[in-house]
């Protein structure tokens, strides 16, 4: 007698993701209003109540965080100087973020309204969920762009924070952590990489948070500035943080070796005070900062080569592609632009919305 065939237990198959009809969102949305009008009618009643008792005078302060509808304020003068209160904002005022600097009145027991926001000099964006641009840090004059010998470090990422940098109009500074993982395998690839940098004369810093080789240089190159790092996960920033700011703990994420990729530790954007002097504003939103909405003509500007070549090609129109006349294409023959940068020129105008290209 034959047996019978063994049947193959089915496996389960992944759920496909849920797609909400236009009413279930339509009332997702209006809950979620419903809820962010409950918190302002709360917040209205608070500002009242703090408003019709005795406030302190007018002066100026720094947003260290934003939580929701209230903020963290440093006084900056005053006999309330260095000192931390949660501050109410006026309904008229704009959207702040941390960075700002504010005028501010104390009230009691920690609590402070916000009267009027000062000028900013520069602001970091980014797209939100519905593609507009919000800010997410203000005054920061100092981009430090953090990659290490693993995970390999790419032209076209360095090139995408540059461009940003330069959209911003916020100084950069190029920074090689895990310069202890510099070895015979790695180190022809990096000069190579790195000399094209150094050829335009950024400014780069080899460093180890975890050795502590080129932590003095990185702290006197950041006092005086109020400065974000970016990078791609895994490259070490938020063990710079740590190393930089002793007792803050940042949570380092640990770098998997299965995938090389790091993890998202870090969850409010705040802003912390070096002991040796300068200001650092971290976030995750801050650190992942990309370029979702840069145009063609922001990622001609960003590489800071080509300022003397645009306006000079044969057609208005020019994409330095194949052109006859194109300027960058002369350039890249005589050697004036390297390989590697319009190489990484291409990808990233590649990726662009077509709209935008």
């Amino acid at each position: 007698m034959l047996d019978s065939p063994t049947k193959t237990p089915r496996q389960p198959q992944p759920m496909a993701k849920r797609q909400l009809n236009r009413r279930q969102s339509w009332r997702i949305e209006k809950i979620q209003e419903e809820r962010a009008a409950r918190a302002a009618r709360r917040e209205s009643r608070a500002l009242e109540e703090l408003e019709g008792g005795d406030l302190g005078p007018e002066q100026t302060g720094l947003v260290i965080a934003h939580f929701g509808v209230q903020v963290e304020v440093e006084a900056l003068e005053g006999e309330h100087s260095g000192q931390v209160f949660r501050c109410h904002l006026r309904a008229n005022l704009p959207a702040l973020v941390t960075g700002d600097r504010v005028v501010w009145r104390p009230g009691n027991q920690g609590i402070g309204v916000i009267v009027a926001q000062l000028p900013r000099h520069s602001e970091l964006c980014r797209p939100d969920m519905r593609g507009q641009l919000k800010p997410v840090a203000a005054n920061v004059d100092l981009i430090v762009i953090v990659f290490a010998p693993l995970p390999e470090p790419h032209a076209n990422l360095i090139d995408r924070y540059l461009i940003a940098a330069e959209h911003a109009g916020i100084a950069p500074l190029l920074l090689l952590n895990k310069a202890d993982l510099i070895d015979e395998h790695n180190e022809v690839a990096l000069n190579r990489l790195l000399d094209v940098y150094r050829q335009l004369d950024y400014p780069l810093l080899e460093v180890s948070a975890h050795g502590g080789a080129g932590m003095d240089e990185l702290k006197a190159r950041l006092d005086g500035h109020v400065s974000v790092f970016v990078g791609q996960s895994g490259v070490g920033k938020s063990s710079l943080v740590n190393s930089l700011l002793p007792g803050v703990d940042t949570r380092v994420g640990a770098l998997s070796e299965m995938t090389g990729k790091g993890t998202h530790t870090t969850t409010t954007a705040r802003l912390f005070h070096f002991p040796g002097g300068g200001e650092l504003i971290d976030s995750p939103g801050i650190r992942e900062f990309g370029l979702g909405h840069v145009s063609r003509a922001d990622v001609e500007a960003g590489f800071i080569e080509f300022q003397e070549l645009l306006g000079h090609c044969r057609f208005r129109d020019c994409k330095h592609d194949r052109e006859p006349g194109c300027a960058l294409l002369k350039a890249l023959e005589d050697g004036r632009i390297q390989p590697q940068r319009m190489a990484s020129y291409r990808h990233i105008l590649s990726s662009l919305p077509e709209s935008d290209y």
